[in-house]
């Protein structure tokens, strides 16, 4: 279900007061990584036709509120992609709720949305890239396409800031996306060890156990640690400032995680938050279990841990 737009059919509702033009939001802005993308320059991209936007906003509860909410307003020029329908696909490689695209599927859909080589892409959502714009970031670094970047602060951010918003909902060309999956990077239940370092995105309450709204069996796989993918955010959902994410990283992990180290969450989509952020914080670009506790649960006779590891 990849929704496209073009034209400049907007309700501007950009109040001058709200504009960053200095002070320490607009320096943090300069300060972005190709991880993240600040309003100022996300608005420059945009207006000068240097982006492809594509808008992740998902809802786990309601699975067409994203799109409706795409249809009732959305940033310039950006397109829609469904978590369940775009960025996932049947289950190939994985058995999670978000099965992994494969290859081919992706190619797809990064085509329909117009993403081809030397195209730079921001991704928003509304829940600062939890759901689900790190999961486009990530799925197409997989495919080797570095320019891509989340929206700090996300669609909340982009109004707070009272930038234009767009109505239009006219179809965009579309493009040749050419890439090929970095297969190092995604892990395989088969190749799962207690020995790996595992880090789970989920909130403490599910990864302690104590409940289970979605999966059928509580808890989480022996010998994980917790990194609840929030504490990657400020209260105001942008994103922690490097040191921040670091110091965070180490409270969980207990030393910095590196290039082998494993996220997963419930279905593959949250931990790539995590991957995000340990990637923002300059840190070696980790790996991630897609398949993820939603997958590992089905077997009863895989192990469950309750509490703290």
């Amino acid at each position: 279900m990849v929704l496209l737009l073009q034209g400049l059919d907007m309700v501007d509702i950009r109040p001058r007061d709200l504009e960053c033009r200095s002070g320490p939001s607009c320096a943090r802005e300069s300060s972005m990584s190709s991880t993240l993308v600040g309003i100022s320059e996300a608005r420059e991209r945009i207006a000068a036709g240097q982006a492809i936007v594509v808008d992740c906003r998902f809802d786990l509860a309601a699975p067409d509120a994203g799109v409706e909410a795409w249809r009732v307003g959305h940033l310039p020029g950006a397109r829609y992609a469904h978590l369940a329908h775009d960025l996932s696909g049947p289950p190939v490689t994985d058995k999670g709720r978000h099965p992994l695209p494969t290859a081919e599927q992706l190619c797809a859909v990064f085509s329909a949305l117009g993403i081809d080589t030397g195209k730079f892409v921001i991704a928003y959502d509304a829940a600062g890239g939890g759901l689900a714009a790190a999961r486009l970031w990530w799925l197409l670094r997989y495919m080797g396409h570095y320019q891509v970047a989340v929206l700090d602060g996300g669609w909340q951010a982009w109004c707070r800031h009272g930038e234009a918003v767009s109505t239009a909902m006219s179809d965009h060309p579309c493009a040749v996306f050419q890439g090929a999956p970095r297969a190092d990077r995604r892990v395989l239940l088969e190749t799962l060890a207690p020995s790996l370092q595992l880090l789970d995105a989920r909130d403490p309450v599910r990864y302690r156990g104590e409940s289970e709204p979605i999966d059928p069996r509580a808890g989480h796989i022996p010998g994980a640690r917790n990194h609840f993918w929030q504490k990657n955010l400020t209260p105001n959902g942008l994103f922690q400032t490097v040191p921040a994410l670091r110091q965070a990283l180490v409270d969980s992990l207990g030393t910095l995680p590196d290039g082998e180290t494993i996220h997963y969450c419930g279905s593959g989509v949250s931990a790539c938050h995590n991957v995000l952020a340990q990637v923002h914080a300059g840190l070696p670009e980790p790996r991630v279990y897609c398949g993820s506790w939603s997958e590992w649960c089905l077997d009863p006779a895989r192990p469950a841990t309750l509490g703290n590891s």
